[in-house]
């Protein structure tokens, strides 16, 4: 359809909500006279309606389409001028004339402005005249009778000039190019059903929220009291062009071509760079939302993007570098585009038949494949992915994208087309492209569900995750990606080891585990810590330790008895190649404990519980040492009590240091009764008198029978335990017992026979 407008360029263009109309307002006619023209986007005739303003004459600011649910299937158009004055088609309010409006928007049936109020002295300083801006709304409902407007209520006051963007729940607030230079380093997003505003900025994220209660908390400097001092830290904001799309967000294109999104609740993410370096001032950029696609049309060029992912869908290089986009409802998988010559359907839809795989999923396959040969390559030669493709070497990538774009792209058809060995292939992997698209359907689960769903999206995407890094090469890249998840989203990274090493208590309270032998092998014999770095990544074992720590303390030692057991049967004694033949589990372990920031009683439980629970001599001994430093005397006697009867060497080390603790204090003479049976077998008297008078407190006075104090050491304590000694078969008799029996008279002589 030829577009009928002649005597200049349009300068702003809109399309009619049922997307039958089209509105162009020409300001740039010489001479410089405003004219609306309407065009019938589907009939072949002229104009429909045409109206032309003569001088002296303000100028336009806009033109809005407002929404009439009395008179549905029509739409009434107003014009907002910059004095204030309003002009509804066919009906006329006027307005104030002492306020300038400098920007304007409509959110269903109200509108919202930014105007400008005279400063009430005429000398007034340069730095409260930047302050002299209002954010206004007012309802404005149109009915069979004519139009009715609402009480004109001030959203916020005493503010500097900002660009008004209505999104359908929210309105953005964006400082103007020449606003205040402390005020230009934030955004503002207005909630008008929460009567709330909320302070963001692209460098810092979400800064504050506040609902204003009243009109004397919706003055512009008594809201930002409370966050002066972090936004006078921020960066200036770096905007080229902003715009609103479909789904509620900000559109902010930067001065260097960077495309960021700004979401309703403050947060910001990056979508895309533009090519072409930095923008120049002047240089238009368009922006329009179609679905999932951002269009983006810069100097000819027009750019498709995914808004989800950010991948460049398309580029496009047009004949001409003045277009505007136009509305197409219900068609989000084309654009339509008007030029001088006429307007113009651009489809961006794949066609049904089209089997090519996606462009990042394939550069995903071969950037892997890469880094997987260069491990296993002899060679020094650095291994690219432009030579794996032209190679013709390395079949494994190009089968696997073959599979993909068969499989993951044909909408669950049949596999056509593809060699035998690859449909064998694809039989066997269908169990594991059906786990790749449950994991991407779980992931556009939890960036589009709400925000009551989004934890236990979360909690089944880690566990998917954590699951298949175990079965996977445990190198640096995925180890410190286990990190970061552990890091991220600590609670579901907790959940997601119980379910991978099936941990649970059996019926008598035990910890139990049945994870696979691979599994388990990931998680003892994997990168040790001198192998990791110091960059702050740990290895798999000391992440779940820390995980135990904070979620089921109590369980940690068990667990490491469990990761014990395992490696006892995996791998021989000290084997380098285990994790014992280095740094024992336990210690590492203890390390891990040793890493909290604060240290409780209950850490000095669970040092003690990790040294008994590895049986190992020397932590033994060291437990049993921590306990008498801290006098816990019971539990010392139920320690060597325990672990006596492991090895008749760790049992003549426990009692020899008991009794050395006996020879100087009192305090083990209540548990004398259960500390005497210990003793071993090759003590004689002698050696346990030795060990006394080693052990003996020294005094400073002169030694007498009967001390005052009362704790010193007498032979009635030690008697029986040297009676006990004493009164032991000596071992040389027990060996020779057996010869030495005999009847204490001979026998009777055998009868002779005569």
């Amino acid at each position: 359809q030829e577009l009928l407008c002649q005597g200049g360029e349009p300068s702003h263009i809109q399309s009619s909500p049922d997307g039958q109309h089209l509105l162009v307002l020409q300001k740039s006619r010489p001479p410089p006279l405003p004219r609306v023209v309407a065009f019938h986007r589907h009939s072949i005739g002229g104009a429909d309606l045409e109206r032309n303003w003569q001088p002296p004459q303000p100028a336009l600011v806009g033109l809005l389409f407002l929404q009439s649910p009395v008179t549905l299937g029509s739409w009434v158009l107003a014009i907002v001028w910059e004095h204030g004055r309003t002009e509804v088609w066919h009906f006329v309010v006027a307005g104030g004339a002492r306020a300038r409006i400098v920007s304007v928007c409509s959110q269903g049936a109200s509108l919202v402005w930014c105007e400008e109020r005279p400063p009430l002295d005429a000398h007034s300083a340069m730095s409260k005249c930047a302050f002299r801006f209002c954010i206004c709304t007012r309802a404005l409902e149109v009915g069979e009778q004519g139009v009715r407007l609402g009480t004109v209520r001030i959203v916020l006051h005493n503010s500097p000039e900002y660009q008004v963007l209505a999104s359908p729940q929210h309105i953005f607030l964006v400082p103007a190019a020449a606003s205040f230079a402390t005020t230009s380093k934030f955004l503002l997003i207005w909630h008008p059903e929460k009567a709330k505003l909320t302070i963001t900025a692209p460098s810092a994220g979400f800064i504050r929220s506040k609902v204003l209660h009243s009109s004397s908390e919706s003055d512009f400097r008594k809201l930002l009291l409370g966050s002066v001092g972090l936004l006078a830290g921020l960066a200036p904001l770096d905007i080229h062009t902003s715009a609103v799309s479909n789904g509620g967000g900000l559109l902010l294109v930067g001065t260097k071509g960077a495309v960021n999104m700004v979401e309703p609740d403050g947060t910001q993410r990056h979508i895309f760079d533009l090519e072409g370096g930095p923008l120049a001032q002047g240089s238009p950029v368009q922006l329009k939302t179609f679905g999932s696609i951002l269009a983006c049309m810069l100097a000819g060029a027009l750019y498709l993007i995914d808004q989800n992912s950010g991948r460049l869908v398309e580029k496009k290089i047009l004949s001409t570098k003045e277009m505007h986009f136009l509305e197409a409802p219900g068609e989000e998988d084309s654009i339509q585009l008007l030029t001088q010559t006429g307007i113009y359907s651009f489809s961006f839809s794949k066609p049904e038949n089209s089997s090519r795989p996606e462009p990042c999923l394939v550069e995903m396959v071969f950037e892997e494949a890469c880094r997987y040969y260069q491990r296993r390559s002899l060679s020094s030669s650095k291994l690219t992915v432009e030579k794996l493709k032209k190679g013709g070497v390395f079949q494994a990538p190009v089968a696997l994208t073959a599979i993909l774009q068969h499989s993951l792209h044909q909408k669950q058809k049949p596999a056509r087309g593809l060699q035998d060995t690859y449909a064998k292939l694809l039989s066997t992997m269908n169990l594991e492209l059906q786990s790749y698209m449950s994991l991407e359907l779980l992931k556009t689960c939890v960036v589009c569900a709400p925000e009551s769903e989004v934890e236990s999206y979360c909690e089944e995407l880690v566990e998917q995750e954590v699951s298949r890094v175990l079965h996977s090469d445990m190198d640096k890249d995925n180890l410190a990606y286990l990190n970061s998840v552990f890091a991220s989203f600590p609670k579901a990274a907790w959940k997601a080891t119980k379910s991978c090493l099936q941990l649970q208590q059996n019926g008598d309270g035990l910890l139990v585990a049945r994870a696979t032998p691979e599994v388990w092998k990931k998680v003892l014999g994997g990168l040790q810590q001198e192998e990791v770095g110091q960059n702050g990544v740990v290895p798999l074992f000391e992440l779940i330790c820390a995980s135990f720590l904070r979620f089921k303390p109590k369980w940690l030692p068990s667990f490491v008895e469990l990761t014990q057991q395992y490696v006892s049967i995996s791998w021989a004694y000290s084997s380098k190649e285990g994790p014992e033949g280095r740094v024992p589990l336990y210690k590492r372990a203890l390390g891990v404990l040793a890493r909290k920031n604060k240290r409780s009683e209950a850490d000095d439980e669970m040092e003690l519980e990790l040294l008994l629970c590895s049986k190992r001599p020397k932590a033994v001994l060291q437990a049993l040492h921590l306990l008498i430093s801290l006098k816990r005397w019971q539990r010392v006697v139920e320690v060597a009590e325990k672990f006596s009867k492991l090895s008749p060497l760790l049992n003549k080390e426990i009692f020899t240091t008991l009794l050395a603790e006996f020879a100087q204090h009192r305090e083990l003479d209540p548990y004398l009764d259960t500390l005497w049976p210990l003793c071993p077998a090759e003590l004689t008297a002698s050696d346990i008198l030795t060990v006394v008078l080693q052990h003996l407190p020294h005094s400073q006075e002169d030694p007498v029978p009967f001390s005052s104090e009362g704790n010193q050491l007498t032979v009635g304590l030690l008697k029986p335990l040297l009676q006990r000694v004493v009164q032991r078969p000596c071992i040389q008799d027990e060996m020779y017992s057996d010869a030495l029996q005999s009847p204490t008279f001979p026998p009777p002589t055998p009868p002779r026979e005569h």
